[in-house]
């Protein structure tokens, strides 16, 4: 670590203040994350929608919502490769470290530029257009500011880090310590000593994700596998005789 990483860390050691922050959190929102989906989904079928407003409004979506969704998706497989696939793995696939940092922070920086940009002119959308803002509830707002700290801590701390700093590999400790939850073996000292945005970052994330369920982000977790096998929607023409000649003996129209 550089010392301007050094100089920039979270004044919490591996104390109670640790414990709770990187083993306590995690497992708290990874057990509301799961749960929180299975009752969502229980008692709020109806309510597990992305409630769309296009038809509120189109051009600034057509642009906004593509912009947001491709960026978080590069994000959301940069985070799942830098997290879970160990480094020893990418040296053995011939993968130099070198080569993933800087496709990594190339990569990363370009998706978070485009996550915010798109989640801005959402946000401005719904923020100048009457009948979206109308449509938007306090459970929406908070989630764009969680969406939007989270995505800007990320971000802060790939620029801060990594192209204004020395460079900071983060899986040397932020990537052990993940995959230590799953484990059942977490090592709050691999949080100990990381750059504050990185933990900032992660703390943002973790809240997040304890939030998610109760939010119109559980429509990520889901896709219409259903349109696959349903059954054929039937059109059928208006009869524009219809009025015109008398009914059938025995039936009466009603309307």
């Amino acid at each position: 670590m550089t010392a301007s990483a050094q100089a920039v860390t979270l004044a919490v050691e591996s104390g109670t203040g640790g414990i709770l922050l990187w083993i306590v959190l995690p497992y708290i929102s990874l057990a509301v994350f799961v749960l929180g989906h299975l009752w969502r989904y229980r008692y709020d079928k109806f309510g597990w929608t992305t409630r769309s407003s296009q038809l509120y409004e189109r051009r600034l979506l057509r642009i906004g919502s593509p912009l947001f969704h491709f960026g978080v998706l590069v994000v959301a497989l940069g985070h799942i490769g830098g997290l879970l696939i160990p480094e020893s793995w990418t040296h053995a696939a011939g993968i130099s470290e070198h080569t993933y940092h800087v496709v990594a922070v190339v990569l990363g920086t370009i998706a978070g530029v485009c996550t915010l940009g798109g989640l801005a002119i959402l946000v401005y959308r719904r923020r100048t257009v009457g009948p979206v803002f109308s449509a938007t509830t306090v459970n929406d707002k908070a989630m764009y500011l969680s969406l939007t700290v989270t995505i800007g801590l990320g971000l802060a701390a790939t620029v801060a880090a990594n192209i204004v700093g020395g460079g900071y590999n983060y899986r040397e400790t932020i990537s052990p310590w993940f995959r230590s939850i799953f484990y059942f073996q977490p090592d709050p000292d691999l949080m100990t000593g990381t750059p504050v945005l990185f933990q900032l970052h992660a703390i943002s994330a973790l809240l997040l994700f304890a939030a998610w369920p109760f939010t119109r982000l559980v429509h990520m977790l889901t896709a219409p596998l259903g349109y696959l096998t349903r059954p054929y929607i039937v059109y059928r023409s208006r009869d524009v005789r219809l009025g015109a000649r008398a009914p059938h003996r025995g039936w009466e129209r009603t309307g």
